[in-house]
């Protein structure tokens, strides 16, 4: 036979869209031309498979025009997926396998000279995409890239070490049952358990610090996003590095997602399968870097992050750019990239925890060194951090810091685990309420579920009036102080809960 057909997947964004490899072998000029659409790194599989089918003993027609057709042809390509479908093609395009057997499989590996299999970026994306689309097939992996697609409950994943060992399913009257699923280089791999949560450092290290700890159980038990602000070695770092343990654990949807993400950003640990993601880059990261782009579209930082925490240690020293990318996302929880040829959107439901000096010197305010920063000096550093980005921030928490004596005469505190138990109490509360997280009420969720009495809205109107707060700041103060009620176990949200609310939604100080 001289035409033959093998299915693939293309990757866009967190799509998988289909792509048919089409083999024609003809005779003529002796050629191996590729088309559609291939980027760099598809066009250079010519040269893997031909050495690849040749290092594994199989016969490269040489003296044919072999043509390579990915359709559709106006489909992007890229990265080196596609050398193992391809291969097939062309081996059951010249009657070495059985062509009609491929019926019923997907495969994406890339193959190296010698024919042995290497994992492809964005495995479980690709099985994600299919079991979201309803479609029943068999994939094809190479080893890495097959256990991260099994994670997808209902997938039937083949694990591959060699061309050869897929070859061997395919010869021609090997049978219409089926390849076998006991063979050393042919494995079907299956579902795995997720990780257990914890074991992580425990907020129990952290001296004194009582209001900061609090900040952080209400935003662990609200899903809202937290400033702080301190002196340096006041522990900032510390206690946002502690705060992913307080997290309640991930659904098996919320987890599937967060993993599709890092396995298209090749982050992807089966070690922390199940386990909320922290990610944390330096304040030299570009805008690109935390939001997400490139050509193909990749995800960012924050998307990285997506059900997990974002952590932005020296908040102001990031790129006043990168800061002003993260507003929409805190708002929406996605973040769109949109390109001249394409357009690619990722989820970024994270939590924000940044840190920061409340001036250049850091000792602002601090009463263990004095501050030597100008009130003019204290201005500009304190702007780069605009006002609609402050505002939507939810809890804007003092971390002072502890004087020599404090700290060495301070015992350790609750331990993450304490806290943790509380957090998720008062997290199935709202989402048992509301069917989500306190932070992503929105509308007329927020007066339906906030449930404020008479005195407290009575009293948050003439807070929010005097204070001149916007009316998201003002929803976000019902939004926290509804999280301290759902803590309290309270069923209507009480004017000392607002009280509470009011004092993480303050200013920075100026001097």
């Amino acid at each position: 036979m001289a035409l033959s057909w093998v299915q693939g997947r293309a990757l866009l964004g967190l799509e998988a869209p289909p792509v048919m490899v089409e083999v024609h072998l003809a005779n003529g000029l002796p050629s191996f031309t590729l088309v559609g659409l291939a980027d760099v790194e598809v066009k250079e599989a010519r040269e893997r498979v031909r050495c690849a089918i040749q290092n594994a003993g199989l016969e490269f027609p040489h003296n044919k025009r072999i043509t390579v057709n990915l359709a559709p042809a106006d489909l992007p390509k890229d990265s080196g997926r596609l050398d193992l479908p391809i291969a097939l093609g062309i081996l059951a395009a010249s009657g070495q396998i059985d062509a009609a057997g491929l019926a019923g499989y997907e495969f994406a590996g890339e193959l190296s000279l010698s024919g042995t299999l290497r994992p492809v970026r964005g495995a479980l994306a690709m099985a994600l995409a299919l079991h979201t689309a309803g479609v029943h097939t068999r994939l094809v992996l190479p080893p890495g890239s097959a256990e991260e697609a099994a994670l997808v409950p209902g997938s039937r994943v083949y694990r591959a070490v060699h061309l050869l060992d897929v070859v061997r399913q395919f010869v021609p009257g090997a049978g219409t049952e089926g390849p076998p699923d006991d063979d050393a280089g042919w494995t079907r791999v299956h579902t795995v358990a997720p990780a257990a949560a914890g074991g992580g450092p425990d907020l129990a290290d952290v001296k004194g610090q009582t209001a900061a700890k609090r900040a952080l159980e209400i935003a662990a038990a609200g899903g809202h996003s937290v400033l702080l602000v301190g002196s340096p070695g006041a522990g900032k770092s510390m206690l946002a590095q502690r705060f992913a343990g307080l997290l309640p654990d991930m659904s098996t949807e919320q987890a599937l997602q967060s993993a599709a993400i890092s396995s298209l950003g090749g982050r992807f640990s089966l070690e922390r399968w199940g386990q909320r993601p922290t990610c944390s880059p330096h304040h030299s990261a570009s805008a690109v870097a935390l939001v997400g782009g490139g050509s193909p579209p990749r995800p960012g930082e924050i998307s990285m992050a997506h059900n997990g925490v974002l952590f932005l240690d020296e908040f102001p020293e990031f790129a006043r750019s990168a800061l002003e990318a993260l507003r929409e996302p805190l708002e929406t929880g996605t973040i769109t990239i949109a390109r001249a040829a394409r357009r690619a959107e990722f989820p970024a439901r994270f939590q924000l925890v940044a840190a920061m000096n409340p001036c250049p010197c850091g000792y602002l305010g601090s009463a263990l060194r004095p501050c030597r920063c100008t009130p003019d000096q204290v201005h500009r550093y304190q702007s780069k951090l605009s006002g609609p980005l402050m505002d939507r921030i939810d809890l804007h928490v003092d971390v002072p810091a502890l004087s020599p004596k404090e700290l060495l005469a301070a015992t350790a505190g609750e331990s993450s685990a304490d806290i943790r138990s509380r957090c998720i109490a008062a997290y199935a509360r709202a989402t048992a309420r509301q069917g989500k997280p306190n932070q992503a009420l929105a509308g007329q969720d927020i007066d339906t579920y906030g449930r404020l009495e008479a005195t407290a809205t009575k009293f948050l109107q003439s807070a929010a009036a005097q204070l001149g707060w916007s009316a998201r700041a003002t929803h976000r103060t019902l939004k926290i102080a509804r999280t301290i009620a759902d803590l309290a176990g309270s069923d209507s949200t009480q004017i000392g809960h607002v009280a509470e609310a009011m004092q993480y939604r303050r200013a920075l100080k100026t001097g």
